[in-house]
């Protein structure tokens, strides 16, 4: 697993395509945090980065799937799959494989958006004058809060990778494969709370929307890590995962 894995974040860094995703994510990630008129802090005027969390995800399920859908795609395409499948290595090696080298890719992206919380963490800070008359810093920013939300983040960033695991498992095409894992990412991420609100009074609502991945990553995003959110979110994963072992299995016969 550790040489698939090796492998693919190789293969990863020596593409353009793996900077262009960083670089679009950082971009986007930055105008909205500090440029738009409606949604940057400074013109909130809190030291919070709600908007980082709240949009993340959107950003999330176009350039996670474009970062996965050459994972089996091209090895399908090129014939390598079959040889992968005769060398000494389980099904679970190549899948854990290809699935932590695209999540090590996730978790880099978002190592620059520390540069967001310093820059916070400086800008909310405030000195103030005690009783005694000493100068106090008076530090406005939850920084537990912003910390589960990133624990938050990046689970949901294990979640897309499985989908986008998934999707290109079931092409050969790279194109139909990010395609495919973008569709599933919206579905699951929003499809259910969708489906709630039709009836938002109805018993069974709230049931249906708890079934949601939008449900479960927001409410760590708020900044409580709920241990049932992070596992439901892990599941998700391992099903996806799982799914993905069924499908490359099936290639055996």
């Amino acid at each position: 697993m550790f040489t698939i894995f090796l492998r693919e974040v190789t293969a990863f860094l020596n593409s353009l395509i793996a900077y262009i995703v960083m670089a679009a994510f950082l971009t986007a990630m930055g105008l909205l945090l500090w440029v738009f008129p409606d949604t940057n802090v400074l013109d909130y005027g809190f030291a919070d980065m709600s908007t980082f969390f709240y949009f993340a995800p959107y950003v999330f399920m176009f350039l996670i799937p474009a970062i996965t859908m050459r994972s089996f795609a091209e090895e399908k395409k090129n014939g390598t799959l079959e040889l992968l499948l005769t060398k000494p290595l389980r099904e679970w090696e190549i899948i854990l494989g290809k699935f932590f080298a695209a999540w090590a890719l996730v978790w880099l992206t978002l190592l620059p958006t520390l540069v967001y919380y310093y820059s916070l963490d400086v800008l909310g800070t405030v000195p103030i004058r005690s009783p005694q008359g000493e100068v106090l810093l008076s530090k406005n920013i939850d920084a537990a809060g912003i910390f589960a939300s990133y624990i938050g983040l990046l689970l949901l960033g294990g979640v897309f990778c499985a989908i986008g695991l998934l999707s290109s498992s079931l092409s050969r095409d790279q194109i139909t494969a990010f395609v495919i894992g973008v569709f599933l990412c919206f579905t699951l991420f929003i499809g259910f709370s969708s489906i709630a609100k039709i009836r938002e009074t109805a018993d069974w609502a709230f049931y249906v929307m708890q079934m949601g991945i939008d449900y479960h990553y927001y409410g760590m995003s708020k900044g409580l890590i709920d241990l049932r959110s992070a596992a439901y979110l892990l599941s998700v994963a391992a099903l996806m995962l799982f799914f993905t072992k069924l499908i490359i299995n099936s290639r055996k016969w």
